[in-house]
């Protein structure tokens, strides 16, 4: 069955970096578009970044210039850099992989940016 595992979540402060991954396995990687998205409490689940099978990306306004999202299809892994993080970038961020919806979810990783 497919699986999404994500990792690489913690604490940072602002200003600082952190790089998330997501593992998957049970599926045909390199045809699958992949994304990520986040959630903050009390806050709607919203799209960050995405890329597609063909490594087209695109990114949320309130992160373009600072997250970078990219695959890599020999580890079956899609990552999202983080730069110049923000308070507001606080939350559960969520790996998203479908060919068609409704795709299929990872089960969170946390960060928090705080001093």
């Amino acid at each position: 069955q497919v699986q999404l595992v994500e990792s690489g979540g913690g604490l940072v402060q602002p200003g600082g970096s952190l790089r998330v991954a997501c593992a998957a396995s049970g599926m045909a990687f390199r045809v699958y578009n992949m994304a990520w998205y986040r959630q903050a409490p009390g806050k709607q689940r919203e799209l960050v970044a995405a890329i597609t099978s063909g490594g087209s990306s695109n990114y949320a306004d309130s992160v373009k210039g600072r997250f970078t999202i990219s695959r890599d299809n020999a580890k079956n892994t899609v990552y999202l850099q983080m730069n110049s993080l923000k308070p507001e970038d606080t939350a559960v961020y969520y790996c998203h992989a479908h060919v068609s919806l409704p795709g299929y979810w990872g089960q969170g990783t946390q960060v928090t940016v705080s001093s």
